[in-house]
């Protein structure tokens, strides 16, 4: 890797740290980087994810305050996030790469879609009802199960899946909900992450740089991201996520 690419992953893996502590679509950043350097789409989703997963602890840890008292929600549906994200990272390398090219820009095109609407679902989030009892049943765990699965297999928007899953089951504010999405989408990305690097190709120059910078970008989003001006964060999401799907198909 010359300089110029050097830089750039790790700018891109700062943002995507960031991002994904604050809205969870950083994949949405360094996958396109990736894509642009010339990795193929599967070992740039497989590298991608491994150097998250610092990136994505990290994030949880700035949001530790909001995690108390969360102990036990967090032991059962982390343990529907491992299991969805074990799930998903299998059949990203079972399924042909052919699989993974012809469904991703579906995928990206649909996570694009919900950082477009965030703002409304957040909106109705903090409006809604918060009194009520319950966890949300057995629905709750197995919607966190699914979100796990995609994220396995992939993980754009991951985050946001999560927010909204459980932001309509939790009796809870959104900032504890957000910081709670943070130790799944780790939970995920690691299990993924590890599966990985046993199984599959890694790139492990470029998940390297990710991971390093990702670490930063987790801290930085956690203590600064909710200063970010979102039409401008959303703005770049949505252009690298165009970028992406116009280069998965013409590949």
């Amino acid at each position: 890797m010359d300089v110029g690419e050097v830089v750039a992953i790790a700018l891109a893996g700062l943002a995507a740290g960031a991002i994904n502590t604050v809205v969870g679509s950083g994949t949405l950043i360094t996958f396109p980087v990736l894509l642009a350097f010339g990795y193929a789409p599967v070992t740039a989703n497989v590298s991608n994810t491994i150097g998250l997963v610092p990136g994505s602890v990290s994030g949880a840890v700035g949001y530790r305050r909001e995690l108390a008292g969360q102990g036990r929600r967090i032991r059962r549906l982390g343990t529907a996030s491992l299991l969805g994200g074990a799930t998903g990272a299998v059949l990203l390398l079972v399924l042909p790469a052919s699989a993974f090219k012809a469904i991703v820009p579906v995928f990206i095109a649909i996570a694009l879609v919900l950082v477009v609407v965030q703002p409304r679902l957040n909106e109705a989030l903090a409006h809604r009802e918060l009194g009520r009892d319950g966890e949300g049943g057995i629905v709750t765990p197995l919607a966190v199960y699914a979100a796990g699965v995609y994220g396995g297999y992939f993980g754009a928007a991951q985050g946001i899946l999560l927010l909204g899953i459980l932001g309509v089951t939790l009796p809870q504010d959104l900032q504890r909900t957000n910081a709670l999405k943070n130790v799944l989408a780790a939970i995920v990305n690691g299990v993924a992450g590890i599966y990985f690097a046993i199984a599959a190709h890694v790139e492990w120059g470029p998940a390297g740089i990710i991971a390093g910078a990702s670490i930063v970008g987790g801290q930085l989003g956690a203590h600064y991201g909710r200063r970010l001006h979102p039409a401008v964060l959303r703005g770049v999401i949505v252009v690298v996520g165009v970028t992406a799907i116009v280069r998965l198909l013409a590949t």
